[in-house]
């Protein structure tokens, strides 16, 4: 790969409408960054459809770029979280199963968490509320059309399973309104994920000030061992 290229993000792997997923634009910026953890800062919206720059910068980061404007930096960084116990399978599933019954207002086809995709159109991030317990979380499984290679799910991929549980976190445990958006996500991947086998996503509310929403994110198998973990900051739309 070279120092920069151009990369276009195909329309399926959208957010919000005619808007790149954020989790996935992060991952993008992570793998090409390098380090164990990554820090992502989305400055503006990435269309979808549209050729892009990708490029190294010389703090050991990346940056993506359309004309002059930038549109997200990564730079590696540390993680200072810890993540509580994953809920059980059973739990995460009821929860998920909540969550699909009585969505937040405002659910869009998004590749992380809309409502209509497939485990291989999608990753159906549907975190409902954990009874008890101050979380939200899904039980869910990739399916074979998203595995790589190698077949596992793509890093960008599951950089993009701890973007929209934040989301659900924001909705459901605080304040949060709808048209928030992922502000910055910073990842550490700790193990390969492979497609065909049942996952848990569950996140937290870290704390809130005013239209600023910070999250914890992880992502585990059903025994609790963790494969990635993150934090991130939402914003609320203007009013």
């Amino acid at each position: 790969m070279t120092a920069i290229e151009t990369i276009t993000v195909p329309a399926h792997l959208q957010g919000y409408p005619g808007v790149a997923f954020g989790g996935y634009v992060a991952g993008v910026l992570a793998r090409r960054a390098g380090a164990k953890t990554v820090r992502v800062d989305f400055r503006r919206p990435v269309p979808t459809g549209v050729p892009v720059r990708l490029a190294e910068t010389a703090d050991g980061g990346s940056e993506l770029t359309s004309g002059e404007t930038v549109l997200a930096v990564a730079v590696p960084a540390e993680q200072s979280v810890e993540a509580p116990d994953a809920p059980s399978w059973a739990q995460a599933s009821a929860a998920a199963e909540a969550y699909r019954a009585a969505p937040p207002s405002g659910s869009v086809d998004c590749f992380g968490c809309g409502l209509d995709r497939t485990p291989d159109t999608g990753l159906r991030q549907h975190c409902g509320r954990v009874p008890g317990r101050a979380l939200v979380a899904t039980a869910w499984t990739p399916g074979s059309q998203l595995a790589g290679a190698d077949g596992a799910l793509p890093p960008e991929l599951v950089w993009g399973a701890l973007d929209c549980p934040g989301n659900a976190a924001g909705r459901l445990l605080g304040t949060q309104r709808a048209g928030a958006v992922t502000a910055s996500l910073t990842a550490t991947l700790l193990r390969p994920v492979r497609v065909g086998e049942p996952l848990i996503s569950y996140a937290w509310l870290r704390a809130e000030e005013g239209r600023k929403h910070h999250m914890g994110v992880a992502l585990a198998s059903p025994t609790g061992d963790l494969h990635a973990m993150a934090t991130s900051l939402w914003v609320d739309p203007r009013v």
